[in-house]
């Protein structure tokens, strides 16, 4: 009996360990495994930064994960240094992305592309405005296309902070679609938006291609006035702006913000990912973040940010040779 009892504690034992091994390696096969990163590609304050502390924030509030979340700021290069630290680190760690992914490889200011990340989602875009200086007496974005048409150098646009960017290349879109002569249009590069909406409001520049949310305010108010926005439907809030379809020029043009991954992660790692992507944009924070912001609503997953950037990418090659900048 006394070695009976023996045999049957050692088996107890053989038993509890068997058990403590299976469940501390169901605990390291469990994702992410290791302290989340998601990297904002710019300094503290700006678009990215924001996006990338309100995914923090919501995968936070909401319990998303078990691990600590830090976002790391890699300013520099329009998003090259970040996106190349991204590219080393484990599956643990995502980005925030946008277009200027497509356009700094077309311009040969990079070597990464989309095949070298994985796409998570599409989470919101910005639109594009042409707006007017009140000194210019412009009324409508059709006005300024048939300006252009007749004469290129007849007005002057201007774009921040640089060439090739997002602004600068929905303009093109539009010049292009409405039959103007691209390589002979004046445009004025400014350091920042704000220096842009400065030179507008003193009548320094005829228009300006820049983002919705940085004229909205001046617009409402009268001091400036948006001629046409880059959406496929009016934006709230000034619904009255009439888009480019509207006016007869078949553009739609987003300003998208998503979020990548390293390459060559897991379905089940993807599948993670694509999950808390969906329960981030679906949370009231994201919504009251996104409008606070003039965000729209632009959410896509992982399959359908796949096909959502290799379509962008044939749209942004044919844009940067229409541009003259290839």
């Amino acid at each position: 009996m006394k070695r009976w009892g023996i045999l049957i504690i050692v088996f107890s034992i053989i038993l509890a360990s068997c058990g403590k091994d299976n469940n501390s390696k169901a605990s390291s096969n469990q994702f992410p495994n290791e302290t989340v990163e998601i990297v904002a590609p710019a300094s503290p304050g700006g678009g990215w930064d924001t996006t990338a502390r309100a995914i923090q924030k919501i995968m936070m509030d909401e319990n998303l994960t078990k691990q600590n979340i830090n976002v790391i700021n890699k300013p520099g290069g329009g998003g090259e240094i970040g996106w190349q630290y991204l590219k080393t680190r484990s599956p643990n760690t995502i980005s925030i992305n946008s277009s200027l992914l497509l356009s700094n490889n077309e311009l040969g200011l990079s070597d990464l592309s989309t095949d070298d990340l994985t796409p998570i989602a599409i989470l919101a875009t910005e639109w594009i405005s042409l707006t007017a200086s009140n000194k210019s007496n412009l009324s409508s974005g059709k006005e300024v296309m048939e300006k252009l048409k007749d004469d290129p150098e007849s007005l002057t646009i201007g774009v921040a902070p640089g060439l090739g960017n997002n602004d600068h290349l929905a303009f093109v879109q539009a010049a292009k679609a409405y039959g103007v002569d691209v390589d002979k249009i004046d445009f004025l590069v400014y350091k920042s938006g704000g220096d842009l909406q400065t030179a507008l409001l003193g009548g320094h520049v005829d228009v300006a291609s820049t983002s919705v949310s940085e004229v909205k305010e001046q617009h409402q108010i009268g001091k400036l006035k948006i001629l046409a926005v880059t959406s496929d439907e009016p934006v709230e809030g000034i619904e009255e702006v009439p888009t480019w379809k509207e006016q007869g020029v078949d553009v739609v043009f987003p300003h998208w913000r998503g979020v990548m991954g390293p390459k060559d992660m897991t379905p089940e790692q993807i599948a993670y990912w694509d999950k808390t992507m969906k329960k981030v944009v679906k949370s009231k924070s994201w919504q009251k973040i996104r409008k606070n912001n003039d965000w729209q609503n632009f959410y896509k997953d992982s399959k359908e940010s796949k096909e959502f950037l290799e379509d962008q990418r044939k749209k942004y090659k044919g844009l940067v040779k229409d541009s003259g900048m290839k």
